[in-house]
Formats: structure tokens, C-alpha cells, sequence
């Protein structure tokens, strides 16, 4: 039987897969994604989301397509991964994720340009559909695919951009719009994702658990035991969500109650004394609890 079931759950409630049904929104995210869609509606064109490793921008990218899904008017694209060597091979993807007839059976890079504009450009003005283009990873993005991006940018109406793309990276990708004044220019919303904080940390877990079918009236996770979670993850969705999983897979192997601050602070040692606890999170555990 699955570690779960043995928990009093119907499914695996601390995946790390992106799944927006789990998808917890702290005050942040929501409005992050409610302004998102407005830049949307209003078609301003750029809008960059920057936030540090495991802070759930994958997650949010998902859960922002869902909602297009559930919207009328738009149609969306999501780019996972925008390693491309090249401006050509980057208007290749794209014409081919938004099913573009190309003119030729080798077309130039000036072929891809014009019928990408020419797409966004029907979409737009004659049948009246939003096209969003939503890039994860961003901060993999080189010269040559920001330059690509650029050219997007330019292709606008008297009032509206035809193209609404969102940047969703790593904090490195900061310092690289930075040097690109004609793309930071653009920039219509911009904000940075934090790490969740005690109180948000709570919800987080209480509302994966309920996700997954958690109906008892008894806490699963102590008081005690969430604010060392906390403490240890320093907010992170994506490291709570992995010192959850293994708190209940040792809570159904020992046939535990509850996940207390006694069993998070041993496998936190655990982690540290093999050595695949990184090195801030190790020396703030062990100055709390010196």
C-alpha cells in the first residue's frame, strides 16, 4: 500500500511536479497571476517573473495556463525550455508550437519573421485572440533568442502589442535584461516571487493535504513541527514539499500518529550529517539550536 494511503490520503500530496492543482496561492501568487492577466487583456506586451530555485515559478506558469484554458479569446503557448543556438532554429519552435504556414520548405530567418507577424497580426485584429507566449527558464535564454524576443516586441498595432510574452527565470536573468536597454525598456510588469513565510508555510501544507484527500479533524503536522519546517526550507515550496514527503514516509513506515518537531529535526540532522544539506540551511540549524 502506498505511504499516502497508510496517511489517510486518496494521492501523493507533496509531489514536486508542477501540478496546479496543488498549487497553493499565497497573497503573492495570486496577485501575480491577477495582474498578469490584466497585461493580457490590456495586451502590454512584456512581463517578467523572476524568482530564486524551488520558489514555485514552473508551478505558476502552469496554473496561468490553466486559467487561459478556462478564458475565452486566447490562444497560448508555453516554452519549457528556451536553449536555442540560434535566432533561426528559435523562430523554427515557435512556428511550429502556434502551427504558422511557412512560405517555403526552407525558409529565411526574414520568412520567419514575416509570417510570425503575419499570425499575430490576424489573431489579433481580425479574429480578435490574445497570443500569449509563456517562456520557463528564461534565464537559459541567450543573445541571439533575447534578440528574437525583441523582434516580437516590435510587432504591435497603433494600441496594443500583438504579442503577450511572459519571462519566467532565475535571478540571473536580471542582470542579462539589464544590459539590453531596448528590451528592459519594454517591460510593462515586472515582479520578483518570494519564499512563503511561517503562516504561508501552514496553509501550504494544510492545503496540499486537503488536496489530497486529507479529511480528519486531527493535524497531521504539529504546530511545532511546521516552524521548524519552515526554519529548515526557509519558505521554499519546492523544499517544504520534499521534507513533507519524507516526513510521511517515515510517519507510515513507523505506523506514527503525527509528523512531529522531534521526527523533522531528525531527518533534518539526517540530511546534514550526509551531506546533502546545503551549507546556509545547515549552519542556521545548528546555531537554533545551540
Amino acid at each position: 500500500m502506498s505511504y499516502y494511503r497508510l496517511c489517510g490520503l486518496e494521492r501523493e500530496p507533496f509531489s514536486t511536479n508542477p501540478d496546479p492543482a496543488f498549487f497553493y496561492q499565497s497573497a503573492q501568487y495570486r496577485d501575480t497571476l491577477a495582474s498578469l492577466i490584466i497585461e493580457f487583456r490590456l495586451r502590454r506586451g512584456l512581463s517578467v517573473v523572476l524568482g530564486d530555485i524551488g520558489v514555485g515559478k514552473t508551478t505558476l506558469g502552469r496554473k496561468l495556463v490553466q486559467m487561459l484554458r478556462e478564458r475565452a479569446g486566447f490562444v497560448f503557448h508555453m516554452i519549457l525550455d528556451p536553449t536555442y543556438p540560434s535566432e533561426e532554429l528559435f523562430f523554427n519552435e515557435l512556428t511550429r508550437t502556434l502551427a504558422i504556414d511557412l512560405p517555403s520548405a526552407a525558409p529565411s530567418l526574414v520568412d520567419y519573421r514575416d509570417a510570425v507577424e503575419r499570425f499575430l497580426f490576424r489573431k489579433a485584429v481580425e479574429e480578435r485572440q490574445t497570443t500569449v507566449l509563456i517562456i520557463d527558464e528564461a534565464h537559459k535564454l541567450n543573445a541571439l533568442s533575447l534578440e528574437a524576443l525583441r523582434v516580437l516586441l516590435n510587432y504591435e498595432t497603433n494600441n496594443a502589442k500583438l504579442l503577450q510574452l511572459v519571462l519566467l527565470g532565475q535571478m540571473e536573468l536580471l542582470p542579462m535584461l539589464m544590459q539590453l536597454p531596448n528590451v528592459v525598456d519594454r517591460i510593462s510588469f515586472k515582479c520578483t516571487v518570494k519564499p512563503l513565510d511561517l503562516e504561508e508555510t501552514c496553509e501550504l501544507i494544510e492545503f496540499r493535504l486537503r488536496e489530497a484527500g486529507y479529511q480528519s479533524r486531527l493535524p497531521l503536522f504539529t504546530p511545532e513541527a511546521i516552524e521548524a519546517i519552515h526554519g529548515y526550507t526557509e519558505g521554499y515550496p519546492r523544499r517544504i514539499a520534499m521534507l513533507c514527503h519524507q516526513a510521511l514516509r517515515h510517519l507510515a513506515m513507523s505506523r506514527g500518529r503525527e509528523v512531529d518537531e522531534t521526527l523533522i529535526q531528525e531527518l533534518v540532522q539526517r540530511e546534514i550529517e550526509s551531506g546533502w544539506s546545503p551549507p546556509r540551511r545547515a549552519r542556521r540549524l545548528q546555531q537554533s539550536s545551540c
